[in-house]
């Protein structure tokens, strides 16, 4: 007699029995199988760019398991992430993602499925605190570092019942909007693998758009879910600073950090977001989620959200320069496609708001001092880490040299005197405000810019002009949506910003965009 669900549950967890004699016991899960469909490749049509929905509908009904979810992602890995186009992609693949499928096809069988995330591989990137896994932040210098514990953000996956079929490469330690780092190299973008796919978020962007799995999280802390978001193709989030835990995952700096997910449709991203939104008690910045962000993300999403919505276009943001040209004519088609559908748009010149972005962002002053104290106290923390402060990591010498650089100037931040860093502080408030103050003066429900002003750079180039900083440096949600594609084929994104814990409205928003235009289409990924 098989032990019950939770019993198995349980004795996969605490490693009471080996996984070997764990998965034995769901033998009868392989013989369910004989009464499904046998054709890999119409199942392999069916699953290339579903959604979660679909894929529950198939996994309720039998067609499907979890199992066939975890075989056909990996297959796809195999094929196209090692091979082929080699977008090195994924970092670490969970050894133990299949037995966690087989147990949760079970618990599918005798109770019926936790939610809409019951049995769904997603993706993780490497920053993330994942217990099973190892968690480097795509660099040497933390090798063999394995937290026994999940991040909050993949403890609440996990209980909803989703699998982490692994973790994504991403620029080293996240310091830098393109994906390359010592411990896995370059991340090439599914659209074309001479270009990169932004970052510092890229492994789960490539990922989720080249159909490696259905969604997956990543993290920003200037641009960092965003720009992948734009360059493949993708739909992310960067919600109201505080309105998702940044517990477990490995800092770059504490005062714009935040996690959330990256997927193909703005109604994956919301199903998620239900889940990962939250208070957790062990993150004090997320006290006020709870009193400001009530209801559901999937309850946000109207088809008519944009209708009579008034939205500001920041000039500043739009166009800087001629090599701007083939994104902001892209920008522009989209702003008209929203005009249509009821929106009324306003050109916003904001000559304050551009000297206030100068000055925050001339020197990336905070991030950059927040990283040398935040990674120290990390450390500190985890006795278990290979080394013992920001000294020690760049004493390896194992560093990529544009991040080593980085990593440098940090170090040498924590000699300045405290008076430098409040003062550079301070200026976000004066930047809220300015925000603030335009949108209350133009009565404006989002302001919107292109998600970064170029098309993805080559593989081995700096990226350069993002717009990540209006959001990440005042704390305000932001959004980015396909908005098209330029010339040459690559995806580019449009991105809204709206007053703080107003994710939802945004959500919305780019739910009505998304559902009149369908820019999104998948990566060929045999060329």
């Amino acid at each position: 007699m098989l032990p019950s669900k939770n019993k198995m549950l349980y004795m996969y967890q605490n490693k009471i029995y080996p996984l070997f004699l764990i998965a034995s016991m769901l033998v009868v899960l392989q013989l369910s199988a004989c009464d499904r469909p046998d054709s890999e490749d119409e199942n392999e049509g069916d699953l290339i760019e579903a959604s979660i929905g679909e894929l529950q509908s198939k996994l309720d009904a039998g067609q499907i398991t979890s199992v066939d979810l975890v075989d056909f992602y990996l297959a796809r890995i195999e094929t196209y992430d090692k091979n082929g186009p080699a977008l090195n992609s994924i970092a670490y693949i969970n050894p133990n993602a299949r037995v966690q499928a087989e147990i949760l096809d079970l618990e599918r069988m005798e109770n019926g499925p936790r939610g809409p995330l019951h049995g769904i591989p997603l993706l993780v990137k490497d920053n993330y605190e994942t217990r099973g896994m190892p968690t480097t932040a795509g660099s040497k210098s933390l090798a063999g570092f394995a937290p026994e514990n999940d991040a909050e953000l993949v403890a609440r996956l996990r209980a909803a019942g989703a699998i982490i079929l692994g973790k994504t490469n991403m620029h080293e330690f996240a310091y830098g909007i393109e994906t390359w780092g010592s411990a896995f190299g370059k991340t090439r973008n599914p659209y074309n693998p001479e270009r990169n796919p932004g970052g510092s978020s890229g492994g789960t962007g490539a990922a989720v758009a080249a159909n490696f799995a259905v969604a997956g999280l990543g993290s920003d802390t200037c641009g960092s879910i965003r720009i992948p978001a734009s360059h493949n193709s993708l739909v992310g989030l960067r919600g109201t600073q505080g309105s998702s835990s940044r517990r477990g995952i490995i800092p770059l700096s504490s005062t714009q950090d935040i996690g959330g997910p990256l997927a193909r449709s703005i109604t994956d991203l919301a199903l998620i977001l239900d889940i990962t939104v939250g208070h957790d008690p062990e993150d004090t910045q997320t006290i006020p989620v709870s009193s400001q962000l009530q209801g559901s993300f999937m309850d946000a999403l109207d088809p008519d959200a944009l209708s009579g919505k008034r939205i500001g276009i920041v000039s500043e943001l739009r166009y800087r320069g001629p090599e701007d040209r083939k994104v902001a004519s892209v920008f522009d088609t989209a702003i008209e496609q929203m005009e249509g559908l009821g929106v009324e748009t306003v050109i916003v010149n904001l000559p304050v708001l551009q000297e206030e972005i100068h000055q925050v962002f001339g020197g990336f002053y905070v991030l950059q001092h927040d990283f040398g104290s935040d990674m120290n106290s990390y450390l500190s923390s985890r006795p278990e880490a290979p080394v013992r402060s920001l000294r020690e990591i760049i004493e390896t010498g194992l560093v990529i040299p544009q991040v080593q650089e980085r990593l440098q100037v940090s170090l040498d931040l924590q000699d300045d005197p405290e008076e430098i860093y409040l003062e550079e502080f301070s200026k976000r408030e004066r930047l809220k405000a300015a925000i603030n103050e335009v949108m209350e003066r133009y009565e404006l429900d989002a302001l919107a810019y292109p998600t970064i002003r170029q098309i993805a750079a080559g593989v081995s180039e700096e990226q350069s002009d993002d717009s990540c900083h209006l959001s990440a440096n005042s704390g305000f949600p932001a959004i980015t949506v396909p908005a098209g594609f330029s010339d040459e084929g690559m995806p580019i994104g449009l991105e809204l910003m709206g007053r703080p814990w107003h994710d939802m409205h945004l959500v919305g928003m780019a739910f009505a965009f998304e559902q009149a235009t369908r820019h999104r289409r998948q990566p060929l990924l045999n060329h």
